[in-house]
């Protein structure tokens, strides 16, 4: 396969991409493996990751299944990995629980899964020499991080904790040439928003979907801005938080 030498080609980069068994993760590493980088797939489903390696183009694409939340399920992952020119964090869960019914367990459920899982990944990555010099690394946020929202005080809080976490490594690791940033993304069609078209009424949802001025986004769309910041047409750039919401934070 010929890549186009542009500033967005990955041509032979190693790109690790979190959440690749589905939605914008499986999207990413479409998207990345078009431009020509070897992917490692991450995620705990492995039939659903095989799935997601026979939609990739190019070869040499690694799998590997493993708990991010768990410290055998972290070691697995650095211990599979090649060194990686890229990651893109697409894993997360989206829980909305009003304030009155949350509890511990719905709280460590959350901040387990959306933000110590990725810090102590990223931390273990950096300690066994897993991210190469002039790496990208990219994590997936969401508006919700600065757009309050009823019910999403644990969601929210965990986002905007990873926001300031990229900050951080985007200080840490500027040395070595290593970039880091966010992306935070708003109503995406992607088997999440299926299930909120199931949770939620009709009305309900029309009323949501019309505060995008531009309508909700694809996969496509946030894997593009993934693009761009895994390249070296971002080589500038490192700390920053992108939105991606088709205008909805227009509406305050």
């Amino acid at each position: 396969m010929q890549i186009m030498q542009t500033p967005f080609h990955l041509d032979k980069r190693i790109i690790l991409v979190t959440g690749a068994s589905s939605g914008i993760g499986r999207q990413v590493a479409i998207s990345a493996s078009k431009m020509g980088a070897r992917l490692v797939l991450h995620g705990r489903n492995q039939e659903k990751l095989q799935e997601t390696l026979g939609m990739l183009e190019g070869d040499n694409h690694q799998l590997i299944s493993s708990n991010l939340l768990t410290e055998e399920g972290r070691n697995a992952l650095v211990a599979q990995a090649p060194a990686i020119d890229g990651l893109v964090h697409c894993a997360g869960v989206v829980h909305p629980y009003p304030i009155r019914f949350l509890d511990q367990k719905k709280i460590d459920e959350t901040l387990n899964i959306n933000f110590e899982a990725p810090v102590l990944m990223t931390g273990a990555l950096v300690k066994n020499k897993k991210i190469s010099k002039n790496a990208s690394l990219v994590f997936l946020s969401s508006i919700s991080g600065q757009h309050p929202h009823k019910g999403g005080a644990m969601y929210g809080s965990s986002k905007a904790a990873l926001e300031t976490f990229v900050k951080v490594v985007a200080l840490e690791l500027y040395p070595q040439g290593i970039r880091c940033n966010c992306l935070s993304p708003g109503m995406v069609q992607t088997p999440m928003y299926e299930q909120a078209e199931k949770d939620m009424s009709k009305e309900e949802m029309d009323k949501h979907v019309s505060r995008y001025p531009l309508g909700p986004g694809l996969p496509e769309d946030v894997a593009n801005a993934a693009i761009f910041f895994l390249s070296d047409a971002s080589r500038w750039i490192t700390g920053v938080n992108l939105t991606l919401d088709g205008g909805f934070l227009l509406e305050g």
